[in-house]
Protein backbone atom coordinates (compact mmCIF):
# COMPACT_ATOMS: atom_id res chain seq x y z
CA UNK A 1 0.00 0.00 0.00
CA UNK A 2 2.82 2.39 0.90
CA UNK A 3 4.67 1.55 -2.32
CA UNK A 4 1.61 2.29 -4.46
CA UNK A 5 0.57 5.50 -2.72
CA UNK A 6 3.94 7.06 -1.86
CA UNK A 7 6.73 5.18 -3.64
CA UNK A 8 9.45 2.58 -3.29
CA UNK A 9 11.71 4.69 -1.06
CA UNK A 10 8.98 5.17 1.53
CA UNK A 11 8.08 1.49 1.34
CA UNK A 12 11.74 0.54 1.94
CA UNK A 13 11.86 2.74 5.04
CA UNK A 14 8.65 1.23 6.37
CA UNK A 15 9.97 -2.27 5.67
CA UNK A 16 13.07 -1.56 7.73
CA UNK A 17 10.95 -1.17 10.88
CA UNK A 18 11.38 -4.33 12.97
CA UNK A 19 8.41 -6.30 14.19
CA UNK A 20 7.07 -5.34 17.61
CA UNK A 21 6.92 -7.70 20.56
CA UNK A 22 3.14 -7.88 20.22
CA UNK A 23 3.41 -8.91 16.58
CA UNK A 24 5.86 -11.68 17.36
CA UNK A 25 3.82 -12.82 20.35
CA UNK A 26 0.63 -12.86 18.25
CA UNK A 27 2.31 -15.00 15.62
CA UNK A 28 3.52 -17.43 18.27
CA UNK A 29 0.00 -17.66 19.70
CA UNK A 30 -1.43 -18.24 16.22
CA UNK A 31 1.09 -21.00 15.56
CA UNK A 32 0.37 -22.56 18.95
CA UNK A 33 -3.38 -22.55 18.31
CA UNK A 34 -2.85 -24.08 14.89
CA UNK A 35 -0.73 -26.88 16.36
CA UNK A 36 -3.35 -27.54 19.05
CA UNK A 37 -6.14 -27.68 16.46
CA UNK A 38 -4.15 -30.14 14.37
CA UNK A 39 -3.52 -32.32 17.42
CA UNK A 40 -7.21 -32.31 18.35
CA UNK A 41 -8.12 -33.38 14.82
CA UNK A 42 -5.62 -36.23 14.95
CA UNK A 43 -7.04 -37.43 18.27
CA UNK A 44 -10.59 -37.24 16.91
CA UNK A 45 -9.65 -39.42 13.95
CA UNK A 46 -7.99 -42.02 16.17
CA UNK A 47 -10.25 -44.99 17.12
CA UNK A 48 -9.01 -44.74 20.73
CA UNK A 49 -6.83 -42.47 22.82
CA UNK A 50 -5.18 -42.63 26.25
CA UNK A 51 -4.24 -39.96 28.79
CA UNK A 52 -1.34 -39.45 31.16
CA UNK A 53 -1.53 -36.62 33.67
CA UNK A 54 0.07 -35.33 36.83
CA UNK A 55 -0.23 -32.32 39.09
CA UNK A 56 2.70 -30.36 40.50
CA UNK A 57 3.41 -26.97 42.04
CA UNK A 58 5.71 -24.63 40.13
CA UNK A 59 8.26 -22.23 41.59
CA UNK A 60 5.60 -19.51 41.93
CA UNK A 61 3.44 -21.76 44.12
CA UNK A 62 0.84 -22.30 41.40
CA UNK A 63 -0.54 -25.82 40.97
CA UNK A 64 -0.22 -26.96 37.34
CA UNK A 65 -2.01 -29.86 35.66
CA UNK A 66 0.03 -31.34 32.81
CA UNK A 67 -1.66 -33.84 30.47
CA UNK A 68 -0.26 -35.95 27.63
CA UNK A 69 -2.27 -37.89 25.05
CA UNK A 70 -1.42 -41.01 23.06
CA UNK A 71 -3.35 -41.76 19.89
CA UNK A 72 -3.19 -43.65 16.60
CA UNK A 73 -2.11 -41.74 13.49
CA UNK A 74 -1.03 -43.09 10.10
CA UNK A 75 -0.70 -46.66 11.41
CA UNK A 76 1.59 -45.57 14.25
CA UNK A 77 1.10 -44.55 17.86
CA UNK A 78 1.91 -40.90 18.60
CA UNK A 79 2.18 -39.14 21.96
CA UNK A 80 2.03 -35.37 22.50
CA UNK A 81 1.36 -32.88 25.26
CA UNK A 82 -2.37 -32.17 25.28
CA UNK A 83 -2.49 -29.18 27.63
CA UNK A 84 -1.01 -27.60 30.74
CA UNK A 85 -3.47 -25.60 32.83
CA UNK A 86 -3.34 -24.11 36.33
CA UNK A 87 -5.53 -25.35 39.16
CA UNK A 88 -6.81 -22.09 40.57
CA UNK A 89 -7.94 -23.23 44.03
CA UNK A 90 -7.88 -26.84 45.21
CA UNK A 91 -5.99 -29.87 43.90
CA UNK A 92 -8.64 -32.42 44.77
CA UNK A 93 -9.83 -35.15 42.45
CA UNK A 94 -12.95 -33.14 41.68
CA UNK A 95 -10.96 -30.02 40.75
CA UNK A 96 -8.60 -32.00 38.50
CA UNK A 97 -11.51 -33.79 36.82
CA UNK A 98 -13.32 -30.51 36.17
CA UNK A 99 -10.31 -29.03 34.37
CA UNK A 100 -9.82 -32.20 32.34
CA UNK A 101 -13.52 -32.61 31.54
CA UNK A 102 -13.91 -28.99 30.42
CA UNK A 103 -10.98 -29.37 28.01
CA UNK A 104 -12.35 -32.64 26.60
CA UNK A 105 -15.85 -31.23 26.06
CA UNK A 106 -14.70 -27.85 24.72
CA UNK A 107 -12.60 -29.53 22.03
CA UNK A 108 -15.20 -32.12 21.03
CA UNK A 109 -13.32 -35.21 22.17
CA UNK A 110 -15.35 -38.28 23.07
CA UNK A 111 -14.94 -39.84 26.50
CA UNK A 112 -16.20 -43.18 25.18
CA UNK A 113 -13.03 -43.57 23.09
CA UNK A 114 -10.66 -43.03 26.03
CA UNK A 115 -9.15 -46.42 26.96
CA UNK A 116 -6.38 -45.47 29.38
CA UNK A 117 -5.65 -43.11 32.27
CA UNK A 118 -2.23 -43.15 33.94
CA UNK A 119 -1.49 -41.19 37.12
CA UNK A 120 0.56 -41.48 40.28
CA UNK A 121 -0.80 -43.01 43.49
CA UNK A 122 -1.96 -39.82 45.21
CA UNK A 123 -5.33 -40.01 46.92
CA UNK A 124 -6.73 -37.26 44.69
CA UNK A 125 -5.94 -39.44 41.67
CA UNK A 126 -6.83 -42.92 42.90
CA UNK A 127 -9.99 -42.44 45.00
CA UNK A 128 -12.86 -44.65 43.83
CA UNK A 129 -15.55 -42.09 44.61
CA UNK A 130 -13.96 -38.65 44.83
CA UNK A 131 -10.69 -39.39 43.09
CA UNK A 132 -9.93 -38.60 39.47
CA UNK A 133 -9.84 -42.25 38.38
CA UNK A 134 -13.32 -42.96 39.74
CA UNK A 135 -14.84 -39.85 38.15
CA UNK A 136 -13.28 -40.57 34.75
CA UNK A 137 -14.51 -44.16 34.82
CA UNK A 138 -18.05 -42.85 35.34
CA UNK A 139 -17.98 -40.98 32.01
CA UNK A 140 -15.54 -43.23 30.10
CA UNK A 141 -16.70 -46.87 30.29
CA UNK A 142 -13.66 -48.25 28.41
CA UNK A 143 -11.00 -46.49 30.45
CA UNK A 144 -8.58 -48.51 32.58
CA UNK A 145 -6.63 -46.72 35.28
CA UNK A 146 -2.91 -47.48 35.57
CA UNK A 147 -0.79 -46.59 38.57
CA UNK A 148 2.56 -45.32 37.23
CA UNK A 149 4.95 -48.28 37.24
CA UNK A 150 7.96 -46.09 38.00
CA UNK A 151 6.23 -44.74 41.10
CA UNK A 152 5.31 -48.26 42.15
CA UNK A 153 8.91 -49.38 41.78
CA UNK A 154 10.06 -46.51 44.01
CA UNK A 155 7.43 -47.39 46.64
CA UNK A 156 8.33 -51.09 46.59
CA UNK A 157 12.00 -50.27 47.28
CA UNK A 158 11.31 -47.74 50.03
CA UNK A 159 10.97 -50.04 53.06
CA UNK A 160 14.31 -50.94 54.69
CA UNK A 161 15.44 -53.18 57.60
CA UNK A 162 16.56 -51.48 60.83
CA UNK A 163 20.31 -51.95 60.12
CA UNK A 164 20.22 -50.38 56.69
CA UNK A 165 17.73 -47.72 57.71
CA UNK A 166 20.12 -46.51 60.42
CA UNK A 167 22.97 -46.40 57.89
CA UNK A 168 20.81 -44.28 55.58
CA UNK A 169 19.96 -41.85 58.38
CA UNK A 170 23.61 -41.47 59.35
CA UNK A 171 24.81 -40.88 55.80
CA UNK A 172 22.18 -38.14 55.41
CA UNK A 173 23.54 -36.44 58.53
CA UNK A 174 27.11 -36.62 57.15
CA UNK A 175 26.12 -35.04 53.86
CA UNK A 176 24.00 -32.34 55.51
CA UNK A 177 26.84 -31.43 57.85
CA UNK A 178 29.11 -30.78 54.88
CA UNK A 179 26.68 -29.47 52.25
CA UNK A 180 24.44 -27.29 54.42
CA UNK A 181 27.30 -25.09 55.57
CA UNK A 182 29.02 -23.11 52.79
CA UNK A 183 32.37 -23.00 54.60
CA UNK A 184 32.41 -26.76 55.14
CA UNK A 185 31.44 -27.32 51.53
CA UNK A 186 34.30 -25.14 50.28
CA UNK A 187 36.84 -26.72 52.61
CA UNK A 188 35.73 -30.20 51.58
CA UNK A 189 36.10 -29.27 47.90
CA UNK A 190 39.66 -28.06 48.50
CA UNK A 191 40.42 -31.25 50.41
CA UNK A 192 39.20 -33.41 47.52
CA UNK A 193 41.35 -31.42 45.09
CA UNK A 194 44.45 -31.82 47.22
CA UNK A 195 43.85 -35.57 47.61
CA UNK A 196 43.34 -36.00 43.86
CA UNK A 197 39.82 -37.38 44.23
CA UNK A 198 37.61 -38.18 41.27
CA UNK A 199 34.92 -35.83 42.65
CA UNK A 200 35.05 -32.57 44.53
CA UNK A 201 31.63 -32.48 46.20
CA UNK A 202 28.98 -34.74 47.69
CA UNK A 203 25.44 -34.89 46.35
CA UNK A 204 22.25 -33.98 48.18
CA UNK A 205 19.47 -36.54 48.50
CA UNK A 206 16.00 -35.58 47.28
CA UNK A 207 13.07 -37.90 47.90
CA UNK A 208 11.15 -36.85 44.78
CA UNK A 209 14.08 -37.73 42.50
CA UNK A 210 13.85 -41.38 41.53
CA UNK A 211 17.60 -41.95 41.13
CA UNK A 212 18.72 -39.63 43.91
CA UNK A 213 19.40 -42.11 46.70
CA UNK A 214 21.50 -44.47 44.60
CA UNK A 215 23.66 -41.70 43.18
CA UNK A 216 24.16 -40.05 46.57
CA UNK A 217 25.22 -43.36 48.13
CA UNK A 218 27.62 -44.05 45.28
CA UNK A 219 29.27 -40.64 45.62
CA UNK A 220 29.62 -40.97 49.41
CA UNK A 221 31.13 -44.44 49.08
CA UNK A 222 33.67 -43.21 46.52
CA UNK A 223 34.66 -40.30 48.79
CA UNK A 224 34.50 -42.19 52.08
CA UNK A 225 38.18 -41.61 52.90
CA UNK A 226 37.91 -37.88 52.22
CA UNK A 227 34.71 -37.64 54.29
CA UNK A 228 36.29 -39.55 57.17
CA UNK A 229 39.34 -37.29 57.18
CA UNK A 230 37.19 -34.14 57.05
CA UNK A 231 34.80 -35.25 59.81
CA UNK A 232 37.77 -36.16 61.98
CA UNK A 233 39.31 -32.72 61.46
CA UNK A 234 36.13 -30.92 62.53
CA UNK A 235 35.75 -33.35 65.47
CA UNK A 236 32.37 -34.75 64.45
CA UNK A 237 31.01 -37.89 66.12
CA UNK A 238 29.90 -39.11 62.69
CA UNK A 239 33.50 -39.93 61.79
CA UNK A 240 33.35 -43.08 63.91
CA UNK A 241 30.94 -44.70 61.46
CA UNK A 242 33.47 -44.43 58.64
CA UNK A 243 35.93 -46.35 60.80
CA UNK A 244 33.40 -49.12 61.50
CA UNK A 245 33.95 -52.05 59.15
CA UNK A 246 30.39 -53.35 59.48
CA UNK A 247 28.95 -49.90 58.79
CA UNK A 248 31.05 -49.53 55.64
CA UNK A 249 30.10 -53.04 54.52
CA UNK A 250 26.43 -52.14 54.94
CA UNK A 251 27.03 -48.96 52.96
CA UNK A 252 28.66 -50.94 50.13
CA UNK A 253 25.64 -53.27 50.02
CA UNK A 254 23.28 -50.30 49.80
CA UNK A 255 25.38 -48.84 46.98
CA UNK A 256 25.01 -52.08 45.01
CA UNK A 257 21.31 -52.72 45.61
CA UNK A 258 20.32 -49.14 44.83
CA UNK A 259 22.45 -49.24 41.71
CA UNK A 260 20.39 -52.26 40.62
CA UNK A 261 17.18 -50.43 41.49
CA UNK A 262 18.32 -47.39 39.52
CA UNK A 263 18.96 -49.65 36.53
CA UNK A 264 15.39 -50.96 36.75
CA UNK A 265 14.06 -47.44 37.20
CA UNK A 266 15.85 -46.20 34.09
CA UNK A 267 14.57 -49.14 32.05
CA UNK A 268 11.00 -48.20 33.01
CA UNK A 269 11.44 -44.63 31.78
CA UNK A 270 11.28 -43.35 28.22
CA UNK A 271 8.84 -42.60 25.44
CA UNK A 272 6.82 -45.15 23.52
CA UNK A 273 6.64 -47.71 26.32
CA UNK A 274 3.60 -49.88 27.03
CA UNK A 275 2.38 -52.01 29.90
CA UNK A 276 3.56 -55.36 28.47
CA UNK A 277 7.21 -54.46 28.04
CA UNK A 278 7.43 -52.75 31.44
CA UNK A 279 5.71 -55.70 33.12
CA UNK A 280 8.36 -57.96 31.59
CA UNK A 281 11.13 -55.80 33.04
CA UNK A 282 9.59 -55.85 36.52
CA UNK A 283 9.05 -59.62 36.31
CA UNK A 284 12.71 -60.11 35.35
CA UNK A 285 13.83 -58.00 38.32
CA UNK A 286 11.70 -59.98 40.78
CA UNK A 287 13.29 -63.18 39.48
CA UNK A 288 16.71 -61.61 40.06
CA UNK A 289 15.65 -60.84 43.64
CA UNK A 290 14.91 -64.52 44.15
CA UNK A 291 18.32 -65.41 42.71
CA UNK A 292 20.18 -62.87 44.86
CA UNK A 293 18.29 -63.93 47.98
CA UNK A 294 19.32 -67.55 47.48
CA UNK A 295 22.99 -66.75 46.86
CA UNK A 296 23.47 -64.26 49.68
CA UNK A 297 21.75 -66.66 52.10
CA UNK A 298 24.64 -69.01 51.28
CA UNK A 299 27.24 -66.29 51.95
CA UNK A 300 27.86 -65.53 48.26
CA UNK A 301 27.82 -61.85 47.30
CA UNK A 302 29.54 -61.87 43.90
CA UNK A 303 26.45 -60.26 42.30
CA UNK A 304 27.16 -57.12 44.38
CA UNK A 305 30.61 -55.91 43.23
CA UNK A 306 31.16 -53.13 45.80
CA UNK A 307 30.28 -55.42 48.71
CA UNK A 308 32.37 -58.27 47.30
CA UNK A 309 35.43 -56.02 46.88
CA UNK A 310 35.02 -54.57 50.38
CA UNK A 311 34.81 -58.02 51.98
CA UNK A 312 37.86 -59.17 50.02
CA UNK A 313 39.85 -56.14 51.18
CA UNK A 314 38.69 -56.60 54.79
CA UNK A 315 40.09 -60.13 54.88
CA UNK A 316 39.02 -63.12 56.93
CA UNK A 317 39.43 -61.38 60.29
CA UNK A 318 35.88 -60.02 60.13
CA UNK A 319 32.60 -61.91 60.36
CA UNK A 320 29.92 -60.62 57.97
CA UNK A 321 27.30 -63.27 58.66
CA UNK A 322 24.98 -60.77 60.36
CA UNK A 323 25.23 -58.49 57.33
CA UNK A 324 24.37 -61.37 55.00
CA UNK A 325 21.39 -62.21 57.20
CA UNK A 326 20.13 -58.61 57.06
CA UNK A 327 20.68 -58.45 53.31
CA UNK A 328 18.78 -61.72 52.88
CA UNK A 329 15.86 -60.37 54.89
CA UNK A 330 15.93 -57.16 52.89
CA UNK A 331 15.82 -58.96 49.54
CA UNK A 332 13.02 -61.23 50.74
CA UNK A 333 10.96 -58.28 52.00
CA UNK A 334 11.57 -56.36 48.78
CA UNK A 335 10.35 -59.37 46.78
CA UNK A 336 7.10 -59.33 48.76
CA UNK A 337 6.76 -55.58 48.27
CA UNK A 338 7.10 -55.95 44.50
CA UNK A 339 4.47 -58.70 44.56
CA UNK A 340 2.15 -56.34 46.45
CA UNK A 341 2.58 -53.37 44.13
CA UNK A 342 2.65 -55.37 40.87
CA UNK A 343 -0.28 -57.75 41.09
CA UNK A 344 -1.33 -57.68 37.44
CA UNK A 345 -0.93 -60.82 35.36
CA UNK A 346 -0.50 -60.16 31.65
CA UNK A 347 0.25 -63.71 30.58
CA UNK A 348 -3.14 -63.92 28.85
CA UNK A 349 -1.94 -61.22 26.44
CA UNK A 350 1.16 -63.12 25.36
CA UNK A 351 -0.34 -63.38 21.86
CA UNK A 352 -0.14 -59.57 21.60
CA UNK A 353 3.64 -59.73 22.19
CA UNK A 354 4.13 -62.50 19.61
CA UNK A 355 1.04 -63.70 17.72
CA UNK A 356 3.08 -66.21 15.70
CA UNK A 357 4.15 -68.28 18.70
CA UNK A 358 1.61 -67.87 21.50
CA UNK A 359 -1.91 -69.24 21.67
CA UNK A 360 -4.97 -67.46 23.06
CA UNK A 361 -7.55 -69.94 24.32
CA UNK A 362 -9.28 -67.26 26.35
CA UNK A 363 -10.35 -65.41 23.17
CA UNK A 364 -13.66 -65.93 21.42
CA UNK A 365 -13.87 -68.45 18.60
CA UNK A 366 -13.99 -65.72 15.95
CA UNK A 367 -10.87 -64.05 17.32
CA UNK A 368 -9.06 -67.39 17.57
CA UNK A 369 -9.84 -68.01 13.92
CA UNK A 370 -8.44 -64.58 13.02
CA UNK A 371 -5.31 -65.36 15.03
CA UNK A 372 -4.86 -68.64 13.11
CA UNK A 373 -5.16 -66.77 9.81
CA UNK A 374 -2.63 -64.21 11.02
CA UNK A 375 -0.16 -66.92 12.04
CA UNK A 376 -0.43 -68.57 8.63
CA UNK A 377 0.38 -65.37 6.73
CA UNK A 378 4.08 -65.60 5.87
CA UNK A 379 4.01 -62.01 4.61
CA UNK A 380 3.13 -60.78 8.10
CA UNK A 381 5.88 -62.91 9.67
CA UNK A 382 8.45 -60.97 7.66
CA UNK A 383 6.83 -57.69 8.77
CA UNK A 384 6.67 -58.60 12.48
CA UNK A 385 10.36 -58.71 13.48
CA UNK A 386 11.65 -55.35 12.15
CA UNK A 387 8.43 -53.48 12.93
CA UNK A 388 7.58 -52.01 16.37
CA UNK A 389 4.84 -53.95 18.11
CA UNK A 390 2.38 -51.05 18.16
CA UNK A 391 2.98 -50.26 14.48
CA UNK A 392 2.51 -53.94 13.57
CA UNK A 393 -0.95 -54.12 15.12
CA UNK A 394 -1.91 -50.65 13.88
CA UNK A 395 -1.16 -51.74 10.31
CA UNK A 396 -3.63 -54.65 10.60
CA UNK A 397 -6.67 -52.65 11.78
CA UNK A 398 -8.56 -53.19 8.53
CA UNK A 399 -7.61 -56.82 8.02
CA UNK A 400 -8.05 -58.16 11.58
CA UNK A 401 -10.26 -55.59 13.32
CA UNK A 402 -11.28 -57.62 16.39
CA UNK A 403 -7.75 -58.77 17.25
CA UNK A 404 -6.32 -55.31 16.67
CA UNK A 405 -9.06 -53.73 18.78
CA UNK A 406 -8.01 -55.80 21.80
CA UNK A 407 -4.30 -55.32 21.09
CA UNK A 408 -4.59 -51.53 20.78
CA UNK A 409 -6.48 -51.30 24.09
CA UNK A 410 -3.44 -52.95 25.69
CA UNK A 411 -0.67 -51.10 23.83
CA UNK A 412 -2.20 -47.62 23.68
CA UNK A 413 -2.50 -46.74 27.44
CA UNK A 414 0.49 -45.18 29.16
CA UNK A 415 2.34 -47.35 31.66
CA UNK A 416 4.06 -44.52 33.56
CA UNK A 417 3.89 -40.76 34.10
CA UNK A 418 7.43 -40.33 32.79
CA UNK A 419 6.43 -37.66 30.24
CA UNK A 420 4.71 -35.55 32.90
CA UNK A 421 7.66 -35.87 35.28
CA UNK A 422 10.09 -34.90 32.51
CA UNK A 423 7.86 -31.96 31.55
CA UNK A 424 7.73 -30.66 35.12
CA UNK A 425 11.51 -31.03 35.44
CA UNK A 426 12.08 -28.90 32.36
CA UNK A 427 9.54 -26.34 33.56
CA UNK A 428 11.25 -26.10 36.95
CA UNK A 429 14.74 -25.92 35.45
CA UNK A 430 13.70 -23.01 33.25
CA UNK A 431 11.89 -21.05 35.97
CA UNK A 432 14.61 -21.41 38.60
CA UNK A 433 17.02 -19.45 36.42
CA UNK A 434 15.00 -16.26 36.85
CA UNK A 435 14.04 -14.26 39.92
CA UNK A 436 12.47 -11.14 38.43
CA UNK A 437 10.13 -10.28 35.61
CA UNK A 438 12.53 -7.90 33.88
CA UNK A 439 15.15 -10.61 33.42
CA UNK A 440 12.57 -12.99 31.99
CA UNK A 441 11.31 -10.36 29.55
CA UNK A 442 14.82 -9.43 28.42
CA UNK A 443 15.87 -13.01 27.72
CA UNK A 444 12.58 -13.91 26.08
CA UNK A 445 12.88 -10.86 23.86
CA UNK A 446 16.36 -11.99 22.88
CA UNK A 447 15.10 -15.50 22.08
CA UNK A 448 12.22 -14.09 20.05
CA UNK A 449 14.61 -11.96 18.02
CA UNK A 450 16.57 -15.10 17.16
CA UNK A 451 13.56 -17.04 15.93
CA UNK A 452 11.78 -14.07 14.38
CA UNK A 453 12.89 -14.83 10.77
CA UNK A 454 11.68 -18.43 11.12
CA UNK A 455 8.31 -17.25 12.46
CA UNK A 456 7.98 -14.92 9.49
CA UNK A 457 8.59 -17.81 7.07
CA UNK A 458 6.07 -20.06 8.83
CA UNK A 459 3.43 -17.36 8.81
CA UNK A 460 4.20 -16.66 5.12
CA UNK A 461 4.71 -13.01 5.88
CA UNK A 462 7.56 -11.02 4.36
CA UNK A 463 9.78 -9.67 7.10
CA UNK A 464 12.06 -6.66 6.68
CA UNK A 465 15.36 -6.38 8.54
CA UNK A 466 17.89 -3.63 8.93
CA UNK A 467 20.49 -3.96 6.19
CA UNK A 468 24.05 -4.07 7.34
CA UNK A 469 27.35 -5.47 6.30
CA UNK A 470 29.25 -8.37 7.82
CA UNK A 471 29.33 -8.08 11.58
CA UNK A 472 25.79 -6.67 11.75
CA UNK A 473 22.70 -8.63 12.73
CA UNK A 474 22.50 -10.22 9.28
CA UNK A 475 24.72 -13.01 8.02
CA UNK A 476 26.82 -12.36 4.92
CA UNK A 477 24.50 -14.48 2.76
CA UNK A 478 21.35 -12.68 3.96
CA UNK A 479 22.95 -9.27 3.52
CA UNK A 480 24.03 -10.02 -0.06
CA UNK A 481 20.63 -11.46 -1.02
CA UNK A 482 18.64 -8.56 0.43
CA UNK A 483 20.87 -5.85 -1.03
CA UNK A 484 20.65 -7.44 -4.48
CA UNK A 485 16.90 -7.73 -4.15
CA UNK A 486 16.45 -4.06 -3.12
CA UNK A 487 18.77 -2.76 -5.81
CA UNK A 488 16.85 -4.74 -8.42
CA UNK A 489 13.46 -3.51 -7.19
CA UNK A 490 14.53 0.15 -7.43
CA UNK A 491 15.82 -0.18 -11.01
CA UNK A 492 19.18 1.42 -10.30
CA UNK A 493 21.90 1.94 -12.90
CA UNK A 494 25.26 0.18 -12.54
CA UNK A 495 26.98 3.13 -10.83
CA UNK A 496 23.97 3.78 -8.59
CA UNK A 497 23.84 0.11 -7.66
CA UNK A 498 27.53 0.18 -6.73
CA UNK A 499 27.02 3.21 -4.52
CA UNK A 500 23.92 1.59 -2.98
CA UNK A 501 25.94 -1.51 -2.04
CA UNK A 502 28.64 0.65 -0.44
CA UNK A 503 26.04 2.62 1.52
CA UNK A 504 24.46 -0.60 2.83
CA UNK A 505 27.72 -1.55 4.54
CA UNK A 506 28.54 -0.52 8.07
CA UNK A 507 31.55 -0.12 10.32
CA UNK A 508 34.76 -1.97 9.46
CA UNK A 509 33.31 -3.59 6.34
CA UNK A 510 32.49 -0.19 4.83
CA UNK A 511 35.89 1.30 5.67
CA UNK A 512 37.69 -1.67 4.09
CA UNK A 513 35.77 -1.26 0.80
CA UNK A 514 36.37 2.50 0.68
CA UNK A 515 40.11 1.93 1.18
CA UNK A 516 40.30 -0.89 -1.39
CA UNK A 517 41.69 -0.39 -4.95
CA UNK A 518 39.36 0.84 -7.68
CA UNK A 519 39.12 -2.65 -9.24
CA UNK A 520 37.86 -4.06 -5.95
CA UNK A 521 35.07 -1.50 -5.50
CA UNK A 522 34.32 -0.59 -9.12
CA UNK A 523 31.18 -2.73 -9.45
CA UNK A 524 28.60 -4.20 -7.14
CA UNK A 525 29.70 -7.76 -7.97
CA UNK A 526 33.32 -6.87 -7.18
CA UNK A 527 32.25 -5.61 -3.76
CA UNK A 528 30.27 -8.80 -3.16
CA UNK A 529 33.28 -10.92 -4.11
CA UNK A 530 35.53 -8.86 -1.83
CA UNK A 531 33.15 -9.32 1.13
CA UNK A 532 32.92 -13.07 0.54
CA UNK A 533 36.70 -13.30 0.50
CA UNK A 534 36.98 -11.26 3.69
CA UNK A 535 34.19 -12.69 5.81
CA UNK A 536 33.11 -16.08 4.49
CA UNK A 537 33.73 -19.06 6.78
CA UNK A 538 36.19 -21.66 5.45
CA UNK A 539 35.06 -24.28 7.93
CA UNK A 540 33.42 -27.30 6.21
CA UNK A 541 29.62 -27.24 6.26
CA UNK A 542 29.47 -30.65 7.98
CA UNK A 543 31.56 -29.30 10.86
CA UNK A 544 29.42 -26.16 11.17
CA UNK A 545 26.25 -28.24 11.14
CA UNK A 546 27.60 -30.55 13.86
CA UNK A 547 28.65 -27.56 15.99
CA UNK A 548 25.19 -26.01 15.69
CA UNK A 549 23.15 -29.12 16.52
CA UNK A 550 25.50 -30.25 19.30
CA UNK A 551 25.53 -26.87 21.02
CA UNK A 552 24.19 -27.20 24.59
CA UNK A 553 23.65 -24.73 27.39
CA UNK A 554 26.36 -24.89 30.02
CA UNK A 555 25.50 -25.48 33.69
CA UNK A 556 26.29 -21.87 34.62
CA UNK A 557 25.61 -20.25 31.25
CA UNK A 558 22.76 -17.75 31.12
CA UNK A 559 19.98 -18.06 28.59
CA UNK A 560 21.11 -14.80 27.01
CA UNK A 561 24.67 -16.08 26.43
CA UNK A 562 23.40 -19.43 25.16
CA UNK A 563 21.02 -17.72 22.71
CA UNK A 564 23.83 -15.50 21.40
CA UNK A 565 26.03 -18.55 20.93
CA UNK A 566 23.31 -20.35 18.98
CA UNK A 567 22.71 -17.26 16.90
CA UNK A 568 26.39 -16.97 16.03
CA UNK A 569 26.66 -20.61 14.98
CA UNK A 570 23.45 -20.39 12.94
CA UNK A 571 24.77 -17.35 11.08
CA UNK A 572 28.00 -19.21 10.27
CA UNK A 573 26.03 -22.20 9.05
CA UNK A 574 23.87 -20.05 6.77
CA UNK A 575 26.91 -18.22 5.43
Amino acid sequence: MCRIMIGDSAAAKLGAVPLSNDTVARRIVDMSNDIREQLIEFVKKSPYYALQLDESTDIAGQAQLLTYVRYLRDKAIEEDVLFCRPLQLHTTGEAIFNVLNIFILENGLAWDRCVGLCTDGAQAMTGRERGLAGRVQQVAPLVKWTHCMVHREALAAKKMPVLFDSVLNQYVKMINLIKSRPLNSRLFGVLCQEMGSGHEQLLLHTEVRWLSRGRVLQRLYELREEVKWFLTEIKSDLAKHLEDTMWLASLSYLVDIFDRLNGLNLSLQGRGTHILILADKVHAFTQKLDLWHGRISQGNCDMFPSLADFITDAGTSHDFSSLFQSASEHLSAMRKQFATYFKEDYRSFAWVRDPFVCTANELSIDMQEQLIELKSDSRLKELFNPCPLSSFWAALMQEYPELCDVAMKILLPFASTYLCEAGFSKMTALKTKYRNRAQIEDDLRLCLSNIEPRIGDLCKAKQAQKYGGPGSELSLTDWKAQVENLAGLQGLSASQKTQFVVNSLEGKAKREVQAAPEATRGTAQAIFDFQVGQYSDATPVAVLRAQFFNCKQGPRQTLRAFALRLREQFARLKG
